[in-house]
């Protein structure tokens, strides 16, 4: 029987904790994007790669071998080795000096961060049934965006009281740029998440496909398994993917957006946004998870895509948000495609789970995330940096940046998720 009690939360509980500290470590970089630029010389462009490339490179390749070793071995101690990792390797980057050590360090972020969620999917999976289960899972993603919005929210409060220029002095570090104090305030408290989920038990696994050799199934076979419903598959990846398009671009763009359109400060713009996205995705998750469960609990089969589907046509119908007239207006408008991202993250996450045997769970939701990552998180932030630089040749044309991401992410989310309802409601019957 799988457990939906109070422990089960907690465990939700626990790993949404680590999945947020997972987002701080990765989404500060949107609110120092001036004065890294300044002290290290850098392009809109080569930000762009650190926002997004040099974590996601090793996040999705690594992710694939270590979505293998959770599948047949213990998932809690694989997550409290990458929460330690990633958050040693985000302090790490208060002592880099140039950009090839800033690009290394996030390759060392990527690392740890790709242990979390293709282990936690699957230990949620053993943990909840089905009809409770997007719930569980959006309340898991939902990490996700709080890590967001909070990063906009601390990190801002801290930027606004550092020094704007000279050095500062930091035990073990030694001179340092003062921007550079963030990585140590956000990076050691993952730490403490670490022995936090020391309490966490490693469930019974639950859903195995019966097979000899006490249940084992080899390297081959699991691809086989995986990709026997490909289309379904690889619709919900590409199509998340393309949510992430938009979540990551925008998450790393928008206050940067605010500064040079409208002329606000960095913390007031990660503050105003922080909480867009903290309320907005809330709302989102909570409404993504519950709706997917109703639709499935009436015998919708494809309920979990279906919210997906309505999450494109959001993005679509919101694409000229970075081009209002007002700072207020565009920030408060960016709630609407925020909504739409935390409603789709779970359900996507959790249908991917519903039509795979537990002994190939993790290693598909690696392979799931390393579609979304490598063109959502590699590409997203890219995006918008390449369009600045190389299509307009002008930063301060960002807005229009901006709106071209959110249009193509709303095509291509609703095209993909809205071919793969038939192949998915035939992957459920079989």
């Amino acid at each position: 029987m799988k457990s939906s009690n109070t422990y089960a939360w907690y465990v939700v509980a626990l790993l949404t904790l680590a999945n947020i500290s997972s987002f701080l470590d990765r989404q500060i970089l949107s609110l120092l994007v001036q004065p890294i630029k300044r002290d290290l010389h850098l392009s809109d462009s080569k930000i762009g790669l650190l926002m997004g490339l040099s974590f996601a490179l090793f996040y999705t390749i690594f992710g694939i071998f270590i979505g293998r070793l959770a599948d047949n071995s213990n998932r809690r101690n694989i997550i409290i080795g990458g929460v330690t990792i990633w958050s040693l390797m985000t302090a790490l980057c208060a002592g880099v000096v140039n950009y090839n050590q800033f690009f290394l360090a996030r390759m060392g972020v990527g690392v740890g961060e790709a242990t979390l969620s293709p282990s936690a999917y699957s230990i949620i999976t053993d943990y909840f049934p089905k009809e409770k289960l997007s719930r569980a899972m959006s309340v898991f993603t939902l990490g996700i965006f709080i890590g967001s919005g909070v990063a906009m929210l601390i990190g801002s409060g801290l930027v606004a009281h550092l020094p704007k220029e000279g050095m500062i002095t930091v035990p073990l570090f030694g001179e340092i740029f003062p921007w550079q104090v963030l990585f140590i305030y956000i990076g050691i408290p993952g730490l403490i998440i670490a022995l936090l989920l020391l309490t966490v038990k490693e469930p019974a696994r639950q859903g195995l496909l019966k097979t000899t050799k006490n249940n084992k199934v080899g390297f081959s076979d699991a691809f086989r398994i995986i990709f026997k419903n490909s289309a379904a598959f690889l619709c919900i990846s590409f199509g998340t993917a393309f949510i992430a398009f938009v979540t990551y671009g925008t998450s790393a763009w928008v206050p940067t957006m605010i500064v040079r359109t409208f002329g606000w400060t960095p913390p007031q713009a990660g503050i105003f946004f922080g909480i867009v996205i903290v309320i907005s995705s809330i709302l989102g998750s909570i409404w993504g998870g519950w709706y997917a469960d109703k639709l499935v609990n009436k015998g919708v089969r494809d309920g979990r895509l279906r919210v997906s589907v309505i999450s494109g046509i959001g993005f679509l119908l919101t694409c000229f948000v970075p081009l209002l007239a007002r700072p207020e207006w565009v920030l408060i408008g960016f709630a609407i495609p925020s909504f739409f991202s935390a409603a789709n993250i779970g359900t996507a996450a959790s249908a991917v789970q519903t039509i795979m045997p537990n002994q190939v769970r993790s290693l598909a939701s690696s392979i799931f995330l390393f579609i979304v990552n490598f063109f959502g998180l590699g590409l997203g932030p890219s995006f918008v940096a390449i369009m600045n630089d190389f299509v307009f040749h002008d930063e301060g044309m960002i807005r229009y940046s901006v709106a071209a991401l959110i249009l193509i992410g709303g095509v291509m989310v609703t095209l993909f998720f809205s071919f793969g309802l038939k192949p998915y409601r035939k992957a459920v019957e079989g």
